[in-house]
């Protein structure tokens, strides 16, 4: 599980380096990694993830490409936890 989360980790990143997705989004983008790097139980780490980046899932300011990556990285973060 945790390769599957350092995976998640990298499209993250991937997604929070792109300068044409706005603050706000990189910045939940940003909670979301930390909240995953923490030292909680696995299920608190990626429910605590989720919850970060559902805020600002929905933004109508997010560009088309970076709304495919959020739900990509939203739905293998679902799998880590159903998992």
């Amino acid at each position: 599980m945790e390769q599957k989360v350092a995976e998640v980790i990298e499209l993250i990143d991937n997604v929070g380096g792109d300068t044409s997705v706005p603050k706000n989004i990189r910045r939940a983008l940003s909670e979301a990694k930390e909240r995953l790097k923490g030292t909680e139980e696995l299920p608190t780490r990626v429910s605590a993830a989720v919850y970060a980046i559902e805020a600002v899932s929905e933004d109508i300011n997010m560009p088309m490409h970076a709304r495919t990556q959020i739900w990509a990285i939203m739905s293998a973060l679902e799998s880590i936890k159903t998992g």
